[in-house]
């Protein structure tokens, strides 16, 4: 075993974003996972909907020899490496199903809810996503809705919230701020990715990034040539340069299962942003082709840390991104 995976195999490791996942932890326990935030529910789904996969999870989480357990505390993080299992935060990528009714935040919670984005690329009621022209900011429900997170505990996600909603939010906020899954604009121009103003602002609140190994966040533009990990590392030590190594953390926003052809939910995403559809039309639609040319799976993530550590990255300073500094704002976040 190298000394890179050794470190990597002792370190918490927690995926700060998972779109989905049909329970199946092989590639997880083969890429040394120990929690992630899995998004429950489609992006688009409603009230009743959000209900029932949050239900299903619930039997996976509650059938006789789980390999999951329920993350509600960063104490539920350490217990679930401890005991082999793998942990699950329950997210959400949108906030749709609460629709205009924030005391539903209230029984999510009570069912395991702990991270939830505002919006998710287009405009809701709580404020404007990335991909809307006009980039309103919060509205004054979602102005209430972040209040209300904040007391209640839930992590506000801003990965797919447009900038100025996402800058009211952080002002507004008393508590830090998670972009679980985004890299920078200042490297790859796109909507998808943060300003370092964003990020600058989001760090002085005790936030984090999660850097994200998702293949258009990380092209150039080279059609003649697919991002790498090399890519991933530009854009994440741009964003140490900018924050500092304390509020970095990943999220790969890949989804996992026995069988990837096979992952789909019942209702598809109906509108695209164009640098997603450029580049599956360069490099191919299914999942893994979606994703860095060596790192499109969790197995590869172990060669992350391999690369930083032949980068110069200390120890101390992978362990955080790895899973460290995520922990420390989650616990922030959730008072636990």
């Amino acid at each position: 075993m190298t000394d890179a995976r050794r470190l990597h195999d002792h370190a918490l490791v927690i995926d700060a974003l998972v779109y989905h996942t049909d329970g199946w932890t092989g590639d997880l326990r083969a890429g040394g996972i120990d929690a992630l935030n899995v998004t429950v529910c489609h992006f688009e789904a409603d009230f009743e909907e959000a209900c029932q996969h949050i239900a299903i999870w619930h039997s996976i989480l509650g059938a006789p020899e789980s390999e999951w357990r329920r993350i509600e505390t960063t104490a539920d993080l350490d217990e679930a490496k401890a005991e082999g299992r793998i942990g699950v935060i329950m997210g959400w990528q949108n906030s749709r199903p609460i629709a205009d009714r924030l005391e539903r935040l209230h029984f999510f919670r009570r069912l395991g809810l702990r991270i939830m984005q505002l919006t998710y690329n287009y405009r809701n009621m709580l404020g404007d996503g990335c991909l809307e022209p006009e980039g309103a900011g919060l509205t004054t429900l979602g102005r209430d809705a972040v209040k209300l997170m904040n007391q209640l505990g839930i992590a506000v996600d801003l990965s797919h919230v447009g900038y100025r909603t996402a800058m009211d939010a952080i002002e507004l906020s008393e508590k830090p701020m998670l972009v679980t899954h985004a890299n920078a604009s200042a490297v790859t121009d796109l909507e998808r990715n943060k300003p370092d103003d964003l990020l600058r602002a989001l760090a002085a609140k005790g936030g984090l990034i999660g850097a994200s190994i998702y293949g258009p966040m990380c092209w150039d533009g080279d059609e003649g040539r697919k991002p790498g990990i090399d890519d991933y590392i530009g854009h994440l030590e741009h964003i140490v340069e900018v924050v500092g190594i304390e509020h970095v953390g990943f999220g790969t926003d890949l989804s996992t299962g026995a069988d990837l052809k096979k992952i789909a939910f019942e209702r598809q995403t109906p509108r695209r942003w164009e640098g997603i559809n450029r580049f599956n039309r360069t490099f191919g639609e299914d999942i893994p082709a979606r994703y860095l040319a060596d790192c499109s799976n969790h197995r590869d993530l172990p060669k992350v840390t391999e690369a930083l550590l032949a980068r110069g990255w200390r120890q101390d300073d992978v362990r955080a991104y790895l899973g460290g500094n995520l922990r420390r704002v989650l616990g922030e976040i959730w008072g636990a």
